[in-house]
């Protein structure tokens, strides 16, 4: 099938340069289509109307286009746009002009792509913290320089670089190496590093081990990849972001965490690396409440704090609630010897009571079947038996 790039902004206000984009990318030889989202006015100039994509919304058109209130609209038009493009079959890459709101719209799209579509975003914000635009995807983010507001001896140059860029993508796909092994993604944080390096070891042989650090992003961008079809299997040892995100830390999951192995049912093999400590910055960003808990300098920018008892509990039953949801082949390992290489005897996070609570809320809340097993080991994450029980388990379900 023939690939075309879409170049998608808001017409009512940048139909010059989006246009500009459109014309640059036909004339390097590639199908480009101008998709209007804007929720202001109709205008002639893109091949995919404002209100055809509106129509994709739940709600309808009015829904999208019928109210007063423009942020309520922007986020509906998001809505569409993101039913809209991921019901293309002919993408070969998409190409976004604006300022913030148009950026927050066409990437909030963007990111339901899959991982591997060539996706470009010429933005006023591309030179501030764009973490909340890319998410765990690959959304190249280009600084337009001046605004996109009209097209001078800056902007052309800016917007042509872009349009030349994407006509590039969707033109050159990365070759697929002969010898190219089925991935399979692994969370990893310091303190469980032993236990990947060792399950990278005894498994490079038959998978390429895609290892993400789990700050927030790296298990997003793990579920990402496995909802992208790029990923055979996943060995989620690191859930350290679960109390990030219950306790207030700096590495938080989203509430959507494991829900792509619900979704994909891919193999999974996971466990309770890292959740004995929840990250803060530097010692002096410690939240007042949490001056008193254990507190472990990891280094200069990263503090560490060991879960009580109660904690431990709740992040339990809030992995296997979710884990209840996924009805592919789950295998739950718990490291009675330990979940991290300081939660160890003799170690400043060892805490035999705090792990107790842990390891008793998920026993009580996972909801077992031929298909979602508990796994339960007296060994520490790190110990070389723990890895050989967790390859051994994933061999078992990902064959």
């Amino acid at each position: 099938m023939a690939k075309t790039v879409y170049v998608v902004g808001t017409c009512d206000t940048k139909a010059e340069e989006l246009a500009y984009a459109r014309s640059l990318i036909r004339a390097a030889g590639v199908d480009a289509v101008l998709v209007d989202v804007g929720t202001r006015g109709e205008t002639d100039v893109a091949d995919v109307p404002a209100r055809e994509v509106a129509a994709q919304h739940p709600g309808g058109v009015d829904a999208v286009l019928g109210g007063t209130d423009r942020g309520a609209a922007v986020g509906a038009m998001a809505e569409a746009l993101t039913l809209w493009l991921t019901a293309r079959q002919d993408i070969g890459a998409v190409l976004g002009l604006g300022g913030s709101g148009n950026t927050a719209l066409v990437t909030q799209a963007m990111r339901a792509l899959p991982v591997g579509v060539p996706k470009l975003m010429v933005s006023t914000v591309a030179s501030s913290n764009v973490a909340p635009y890319v998410g765990p995807t690959d959304i190249a983010m280009m600084y337009s320089v001046t605004d996109v507001a009209g097209l001078n001896a800056i902007s052309r140059q800016i917007i042509a670089n872009a349009a030349h860029a994407v006509a590039g993508m969707a033109q050159w796909q990365a070759p697929k190496a002969s010898g190219d092994l089925p991935g399979v993604g692994m969370t990893m944080f310091g303190v469980t590093t032993t236990c990947v390096d060792q399950l990278r070891e005894r498994l490079d042989d038959t998978y390429e081990c895609y290892v993400f650090h789990a700050t927030g992003t790296g298990g997003q961008s793990m579920e990402k990849l496995a909802e992208s079809g790029l990923l055979a299997g996943m060995i989620d040892t690191t859930t350290t972001e679960v109390p990030d995100l219950l306790m207030g830390g700096v590495f938080p999951c989203t509430q959507d965490r494991f829900g792509a192995v619900a979704r994909t049912r891919l193999p999974y093999v996971g466990s309770v690396g890292a959740v004995d400590m929840v990250n803060f910055g530097a010692l002096e960003t410690v939240p007042e409440k949490y001056r008193d808990r254990n507190l472990y300098v990891h280094n200069p920018q990263v503090t560490l704090m060991r879960t009580t008892a109660q904690e431990n509990a709740e992040i339990g039953r809030w992995i296997a609630e979710r884990l209840n949801r996924c009805e592919g082949e789950v295998r739950f390992l718990l490291p009675l010897g330990g979940v991290s290489a300081i939660d160890a005897p003799g170690m400043p996070f060892h805490d035999p009571e705090a792990d107790a609570a842990l390891f008793a809320a998920i026993r009580e809340t996972l909801v077992t079947t031929p298909r979602r097993q508990l796994i339960e080991l007296p060994f520490n994450i790190n110990d070389p038996a723990f890895a050989d029980a967790a390859v051994a388990e994933f061999r078992k379900i990902a064959s």
